[in-house]
């Protein structure tokens, strides 16, 4: 009986040696091959879209290629911090050999990438205070990029070093509030308005990274009980897997669907945070050729002067003029303090008028000259920041359904102009991601595997974790809301267990947990502290 039962804890501790497998032969070739690939498609694209453009001072190359590489440098970093998580279960179980499964999972994350809608993208750099948006040309608008693309770099390698699953979306976010509070505190001690952060997409962003593991934990009890009513009679789905044994053919499809998914979601997710900062990097360093959509046609410009014309009625129908200079001033006032003055809703229109009139001018944006580009995007920027903010405050004047149409197709077609990402940008990123996660996932691979629950994880169990991380981050994305990959994934792991009786290793979740807890206060000072350093630098 004794021989018996060492006999089958020999056989349990073999399960994790599939984390252990070596690549295969061909994985550096495809490595290498894709990446050689990937650079000269990326190095035709952009040298045909700079032949538009003055030639590049040799400063701003050099500055343009630094900044490009630390960008796609932390979304590498992310794709083997937290795209890991993704192929833990499918590796555990046995689904799929490690290298199989983790080059899969790159696949998807590329894919996911290229599909993305940008709106997260877009959603992170609105956390940004609009003054440094508006200048990201200037020293200060470097200096925020940098400070915080390294701080989130440096945290995601500490921590990957380290077997924490700490999440990216918190490093971001926590390094993005860094640059925002120390421009605050640098603004106020010179006497100079300051927006600080925009508290409103602050708390969105929180509660998005807060509540979504406690949806992963809280579905995934649910998910599994639910599993266990249904497949009770096949009792092998919640045993641990014995020696290299794949699950029965249907749950190996749904496991290897919901990395699939997981996969694919975290890189249509976590992909977009680079984008939106690599957009900020182009349009500041390159605005000629990035500042607006270039790709948008005659007939849509004219249109834009006709939607624009009907918005600006609809909100003012007997506005006057006001100078550009002054509405500018106006309506960034309201921006940083968020108070509403009789002369907002006026100058919000003046400028929206002479908005349309100053794009259909010229026809074409590309003959929109180079000292117009900069000045047209950031009223475009105004205009659409102030209209969300009057709309979500309840503010803005009562209008015909007519003229609620209007506006609205107005806001869509601003959207058009500013958030557009360049194809060659979103592979890039994709590249970056995807390469990223064939290369140091096994780290936290394990951490996940191991370390969170007492009992080695189930076919039932690795389904459920998966299946309720998929779900929760595809909708997410949905909703454009940065959500953390690691937490919700280990959240719903760590329910599986709870539901399963299997028992958590809690030096492994107070591990996470103060990890989840330090990541905020640590990114903000580092990254408050880079971008003063990096401001003396610029």
């Amino acid at each position: 009986m004794t021989a018996k039962i060492m006999t089958t804890d020999s056989k349990l501790q073999q399960v994790s040696k599939n984390v252990h497998t070596k690549q295969p032969k061909y994985f550096m070739v495809v490595f290498l091959s894709i990446i050689i690939g990937t650079l000269i498609y990326i190095g035709l694209q952009v040298s045909a879209e700079l032949s538009h453009v003055p030639p590049l001072s040799l400063y701003s190359v050099v500055l343009l290629s630094t900044a490009l590489f630390i960008a796609l440098g932390f979304e590498f970093v992310n794709g083997f911090h937290d795209t890991a998580n993704a192929v833990a279960t499918v590796i555990y179980t046995n689904s799929l050999s490690a290298p199989v499964a983790v080059m899969w999972a790159g696949f998807c994350n590329f894919l996911g990438v290229m599909l993305a809608s940008g709106a997260v993208a877009y959603g992170i750099i609105a956390l940004l205070p609009v003054e440094l948006i508006m200048n990201v040309s200037s020293g200060a608008g470097f200096a925020m990029v940098f400070a915080l693309l390294i701080a989130a770099i440096i945290w995601n390698l500490g921590t990957w070093f380290l077997g924490i699953p700490a999440s990216s979306s918190h490093t971001m976010i926590g390094s993005i509030l860094g640059v925002g509070i120390m421009n605050h505190i640098l603004n106020v001690q010179a006497g100079i308005a300051s927006s600080g952060i925009d508290t409103a997409q602050v708390l969105k962003v929180g509660k998005a990274l807060l509540f979504s593991p406690l949806i992963g934990f809280a579905f995934a009890i649910i998910v599994f009980l639910l599993v266990k009513k249904i497949f009770r009679k096949q009792l092998e789905l919640f045993k641990p897997p014995v020696g290299n044994r794949p699950p029965p053919p249907i749950i190996r499809a749904v496991l290897i669907f919901t990395c699939t998914g997981v996969s694919f979601a975290h890189g249509s997710n976590d992909g977009q945070k680079g984008m939106g900062l690599i957009m900020l990097i182009l349009i500041g360093l390159v605005p000629m050729a990035y500042s607006l959509n270039k790709n948008l046609d005659q007939t849509h410009i004219q249109s834009f002067k006709k939607l624009s014309q009907q918005a600006a009625v609809a909100i003012a129908p007997n506005h006057q003029q006001v100078p550009d200079a002054q509405a500018r001033q106006v309506i960034t006032q309201y921006i940083q303090n968020k108070q509403v003055t009789p002369e907002v809703v006026p100058a919000l229109a003046s400028l929206t008028d002479h908005l349309g009139q100053r794009v259909a001018v010229h026809g074409d944006l590309k003959n929109i000259p180079e000292d117009q580009v900069n000045s047209i995007r950031n009223d475009m920027y105004l205009s659409t920041t102030a209209f969300k903010s009057l709309d979500k405050a309840k503010q803005l004047p009562e209008m015909t359904a007519e003229n609620t149409v209007a506006v609205k197709d107005y806001r869509k077609s601003l959207d058009s102009f500013l958030q557009y990402i360049p194809t060659w940008v979103k592979v890039a990123v994709a590249l970056a991601l995807g390469l990223g996660t064939m290369v140091g996932w096994k780290r936290i691979v394990v951490t996940v595997g191991e370390r969170i629950g007492k009992h080695h994880m189930t076919y039932g169990q690795g389904m459920s974790a998966e299946l309720v991380a998929m779900t929760t981050i595809a909708a997410a994305d949905g909703f454009g809301l940065p959500v953390s990959t690691t937490h919700v994934l280990n959240s719903a792991v760590a329910g599986t267990m709870v539901a399963n009786k299997s028992g958590l290793q809690w030096s492994t979740v107070k591990s996470i947990l103060s990890a989840w807890v330090l990541t905020l206060p640590a990114t903000i000072v580092l990254s408050g502290t880079l971008y003063w350093l990096f401001l003396q630098i610029f």
